[in-house]
């Protein structure tokens, strides 16, 4: 992806890692692992990438037990890489567990942008 697609989301995307399930149409899972999260998709490192517009069923499964599902469309795919999707229909039970998974990884993601750099700072005269 380049800097051009960042420009083009609607909201952030946030580092998250964390395993999941993504289910085609076709019904062979596909085991993944979520790299970064937002509130209408999610990035999933995968050597099994699926084409552009295929439907899914994403399960997304957090080391508590918690898990978040969602019907989902392949947006974009990096064969041997992995691939970007966007949700479609996520229940209302699903999208509180998500808008909580994003709460915790908002603070994480800006304290990893506010660390100082490995630079002497510069003195003032």
């Amino acid at each position: 992806m380049d800097q051009g697609d960042e420009q083009h989301r609607r909201v952030p995307r946030y580092p998250f890692s964390a395993p999941a399930a993504v289910i085609p149409e076709s019904g062979v899972t596909i085991a993944d692992n979520v790299t970064e999260l937002s509130l209408y998709g999610c990035y999933l490192d995968s050597r099994a990438s699926l084409a552009p517009r295929t439907r899914v069923l994403v399960k997304i499964f957090a080391a508590d037990g918690e898990y978040f599902e969602a019907e989902a469309t392949v947006i974009y795919s990096n064969p041997s890489l992995g691939m970007g999707l966007v949700f479609r229909q996520v229940r209302p039970d699903f999208l509180a567990v998500l808008r909580k998974w994003l709460l915790k990884a908002m603070p994480q993601s800006q304290a990893d942008e506010d660390e100082p750099s490995e630079e002497k700072p510069t003195e003032e005269k």
